[in-house]
């Protein structure tokens, strides 16, 4: 069974997730130095999320339609999002396995997994903030 029940729930926990990330003082900096518009397609539930991450403009985060263009499109399954943001899946070994898959400029995205680690509580608390408990013990 999905963790998620529909998009909305999704853009609620993932995508304010990357929200919260773009208003980070510290953190949004450093995932801007990217110079790229990332767009994660998630599948059960259907659902995308792009992410402007261009050096020197403000960050950008659209949940569902977007007029933004990526360069890279990750596409996985929202349940894999979900345990990644949770700590448990390496993205290495996730598209070495075809859990993940990238088009476009993967070194991009790969220059931007050292600085998730110290993201992976504050997508927990934002389960905790929603009550969402349950989602904190995905295997």
């Amino acid at each position: 069974m999905a963790y998620f029940r529909d998009a909305d729930e999704v853009y609620a926990y993932i995508g304010r997730l990357f929200e919260e990330l773009a208003e980070d003082d510290e953190l949004a900096p450093k995932f801007r130095q990217a110079n790229t518009i990332v767009q994660y397609r998630y599948r059960d539930p259907e659902s995308q999320i792009t992410v402007k991450l261009i050096d020197g403009e403000d960050g950008q985060v659209d949940c569902g339609e977007t007029a933004l263009e990526p360069e890279v499109v990750m596409t996985m399954e929202a349940d894999t999002a979900h345990r990644f943001w949770l700590g448990k899946v390496n993205v290495t070994v996730a598209l070495a396995r075809g859990q993940m898959k990238a088009r476009g400029p993967v070194a991009k995205i790969l220059k931007l997994v050292p600085l998730v680690k110290p993201v992976f509580p504050r997508y927990r608390s934002i389960l905790e903030r929603a009550g969402r408990g349950d989602l904190l013990e995905a295997s």
